[in-house]
């Protein structure tokens, strides 16, 4: 039989994700923790990033969305349903908001363009504030302002996402860049879908960067002193993440052929100075 929270450790290991890094420093119990919400979005987004037939894939998210149910109610069948029914008694994680972030995978296979910001944002709070929220939960906190904090920077990560991979998601017919925002700068989105650079694409990408960047000091202003040192993983997120940012920038936003990331060694470094820092 598999053990539950082995599966979840291999599945948020093998991901290669920066999240990863930002779990080293917890204690063992709030690590299993959030290394089991982290294989339960890994799961649910890998529905709709691997499988191509629409139909099948929202079949997989009902099932989910049982499981999810069973976490509460029964026996979860999966090892990450059963690693989350094992840990959700000990933190507040409401069933809720883990349906929401399948309501946020469910919009990939209804959608593939947004008209502006406010319908992205909406995407953005599914499939990331959502997980920020339950993250601080894990994490610990004294004042619900940090709750804010969690929600801002979920959407400042989920915006970093979107800018390093816009050419990925293109090549799976997605466009997450607001079509009121491309018109303005007067890109279509058959530049995009091409590989085609030029200013005004830079341009438009800038402008998603300042907004990331924007989100990033709103959350850190709604960061209470108190709970800042219990919230340590998510700021070990955001330098990661910030930094990622400022190479895209500073290559001249080239990702609609290439894909930005840093070495391991590096998020290695960045987490470690950010956990001693405190």
């Amino acid at each position: 039989m598999t053990d539950p929270h082995a599966y979840c450790q291999e599945k948020a290991a093998s991901s290669g994700s920066s999240f990863y890094y930002s779990f080293m420093f917890l204690p063992p119990e709030r690590r299993q923790a959030i290394t089991a919400l982290y294989a339960f979005c890994r799961e649910v987004d890998d529905v709709v990033d691997e499988c191509h037939d629409v139909q099948i894939a929202q079949t997989k998210l009902d099932w989910w969305r049982n499981q999810v149910k069973q976490v509460f109610d029964g026996e979860p069948q999966h090892p990450v349903g059963q690693a989350l029914k094992d840990i959700s008694g000990r933190f507040n994680l409401p069933r809720e908001q883990l349906l929401e972030i399948i309501d946020g995978m469910q919009m990939d296979l209804m959608q593939t363009r947004y008209l502006d910001w406010k319908a992205l944002n909406l995407y953005c709070y599914r499939v990331a504030s959502v997980v920020g929220l339950l993250s601080a939960e894990i994490f610990g906190y004294q004042n619900r302002q940090t709750l804010k904090y969690a929600h801002d920077l979920g959407l400042a990560f989920q915006l970093t996402n979107i800018i390093r991979d816009v050419g990925e998601d293109a090549r799976r017919g997605r466009i997450y860049l607001p079509i009121d925002e491309m018109q303005r700068f007067n890109v279509p989105a058959k530049q995009i879908l091409e590989a085609r650079y030029d200013d005004n694409f830079r341009q438009l990408m800038a402008f998603q960067a300042t907004r990331a960047r924007q989100l990033y000091d709103q959350a850190f202003a709604q960061l209470p002193a108190e709970d800042r040192k219990a919230q340590r993983p998510g700021l070990i997120m955001a330098a990661i993440y910030r930094t990622l940012l400022d190479e895209i920038e500073a290559d001249g936003f080239q990702v609609l052929d290439r894909r930005t990331s840093l070495t391991p060694l590096r998020k290695i470094w960045i987490a470690g100075k950010t956990w001693f820092k405190g």
